[in-house]
């Protein structure tokens, strides 16, 4: 039996914990809010996975102290964008020689351009660091469906460490030291899976989605190589699995705030009616801002921030991407 620290106690900080707790660990999650921690601690329940029961040993508290100390692993599961100012607040509790510290949130800071463990490595520079994405909605991790991750770190000690701690039937566990791709992959899918809710609501059908995730797909590809990733990774658990599965579920709430601004309903608006955070939306001006700084082409995304932030209609968005100039597909 391992201690566990999970930094975030969102739907998919819960579900993580969850797994761990039903594998025999015990599991303190970190809240921000107290309404949370008390729904968690006293009726075993989470306000973003209201079917589940939550297990005795998943505890939840306000202190990052309490959260982290005596454990042998950190899962950080924060938002991209409170990342850094989070990590700061607890990096003072972290032992680096006995507890990784493991991103398992899927984003990018805006105003650094960072991946995640790139920023708590510049916050906490000598701790063992690694990322854990994939397929995955807490959804299904939360009531136990076989779900399939990557465990990715550049310390094999990390990597192989969070394999064996959570396989089991209904988790299978992969391994790789590309962390830059798995976690590009995983943060920029949410971009397209925004896409494809678009599409939805603009009479799309089949042919579109497949064309979507394919570009898409590409789009991914060409600047993850261009910021360092293996090219093979895109193509994996954590670039392609990871689309398919945000682009196609009703779970994404990236694919639901895609369909209600395919709607026409203002961002603002959007935003409450998911009722969550956005990580498509909180991303794009990342996404834009990287793809010039490395100037590549990336038209799906050039139409995505014309939508969000110059008042671009979608649908003449999809007629200005059908109607690019000619070329080869590869």
């Amino acid at each position: 039996m391992k201690s566990i620290a999970i930094i975030g106690s969102g739907s998919w900080g819960v579900a993580l914990g969850m797994h761990l707790a039903r594998l025999g660990n015990n599991v303190k999650i970190w809240s921000f809010e107290k309404e949370e921690a008390d729904l968690i601690n006293k009726e075993k329940k989470c306000k973003f996975l209201p079917d589940v029961t939550i297990p005795d040993n998943i505890s939840c508290y306000l202190d990052y102290k309490q959260v982290i100390e005596n454990t042998d692993l950190i899962l950080h599961v924060t938002p991209s964008k409170f990342t850094r100012n989070i990590v700061k607040q607890y990096k003072e509790f972290v032992d680096v020689n006995k507890q990784p510290i493991v991103v398992c949130s899927k984003g990018l800071e805006l105003s650094t351009l960072s991946i995640l463990t790139d920023v708590i490595k510049e916050e906490i520079p000598e701790a063992r660091i690694g990322a854990l994405s994939g397929p995955s909605h807490a959804e299904e991790v939360s009531i136990g469906m076989p779900t399939v991750l990557v465990s990715a770190s550049e310390d094999e000690y990390v990597r192989n460490f969070v394999q064996d701690l959570f396989m089991n039937k209904n988790m299978r566990v992969y391994t790789s030291d590309d962390v830059r791709g798995v976690e590009y992959g995983s943060a920029l899918k949410n971009i397209i899976a925004f896409c494809a809710g678009a599409a939805i609501s603009l009479g799309c059908g089949d042919n579109t989605y497949a064309a979507l995730l394919t570009r898409g797909l590409a789009e991914i590809a060409r600047l993850g190589e261009k910021v360092g990733a293996k090219k093979e990774t895109f193509f994996g658990l954590t670039g392609l699995g990871d689309l398919i599965v945000t682009c196609g579920s009703e779970h994404s709430r990236n694919r639901k705030a895609g369909k209600l601004v395919g709607q026409g309903m203002p961002l603002d608006q959007v935003k409450k009616e998911v009722g969550m955070v956005i990580e498509s939306i909180d991303n794009i001006e990342a996404a834009y801002a990287l793809k010039e700084k490395y100037d590549v082409e990336m038209p799906i995304v050039d139409e995505v921030y014309n939508v969000l932030y110059n008042g671009e209609n979608p649908q003449d968005a999809v007629y200005k991407l059908m109607q690019r100039d000619k070329k080869a597909e590869m």
